[in-house]
């Protein structure tokens, strides 16, 4: 039985993990599909358009967003983000699930799409306040003044923990992975998601019917 697809969204403060648990979960699971997002932002050493993102120019983003295009899109340090909606609306109706690793904001228009219903959202906390500015520090990817930016943000960003449907801690990377699969494989079996459940039943009631009184 073909079930629909779901829209899982990671997110979380930067440095809290959910790129690393995407790509564990993509690793686990061939069939997902990773929503790559568009950004205006210049790509940086070994990143691939198309692979990590789609590398737009900001006047071709907008003309994407005027186009209805985006299912979401927002501005981040100066930079645009979003997700296209087409492959997204066309994995949905092949029964494929598609990986958001988006902020709260993106997380929060996804939801309130039209595409809301298909959508289990999970929020990734760090163990502390001094393990994510660690985290953040050892990626060696980011200038001192970025990082206070990102830490300046991570406040506001946990404050919208209680508006997802999963909340994870993220002191061991490798449970947490593990709760993140159990997430998804319950979600996916979830009555609404298998539309063709109804006549699957109904099958079963013509066999009872055929069967002698």
């Amino acid at each position: 039985m073909q079930r629909r697809g779901l829209l899982l969204i990671l997110s979380s403060p930067s440095g809290a993990g959910k790129s690393t648990l995407s790509r564990r979960l993509l690793d686990w699971d061939g069939g997902i599909r990773f929503s790559v997002s568009a950004t205006t932002r210049p790509p940086r050493p070994g990143e691939v358009d198309g692979r990590e993102y789609h590398f737009r120019t900001r006047a071709a983003f907008l003309e994407m967003v005027a186009a209805g295009e985006m299912l979401e899109h927002a501005e981040v340090f100066g930079n645009l983000y979003g997700s296209p909606r087409g492959p997204v609306e066309a994995a949905l109706a092949e029964g494929r699930d598609t990986l958001f690793d988006v902020d709260w904001q993106g997380g929060q228009q996804i939801r309130n799409s039209a595409l809301g219903a298909d959508v289990v959202s999970v929020f990734i906390l760090p163990p502390s306040i001094a393990a994510l500015e660690a985290r953040l520090n050892g990626r060696g990817q980011d200038s001192a003044e970025v990082i206070a930016g990102r830490m300046a943000r991570a406040r506001d960003e946990i404050s919208h923990w209680g508006e997802f449907d999963y909340v994870l801690v993220n002191d061991d990377i490798d449970r947490t992975e593990a709760e993140l699969r159990t997430i998804l494989a319950a979600e996916r079996l979830r009555r609404m998601r298998q539309p063709a459940l109804t006549e699957f039943v109904r099958g079963l009631d013509r066999e009872f019917a055929r069967r002698p009184a």
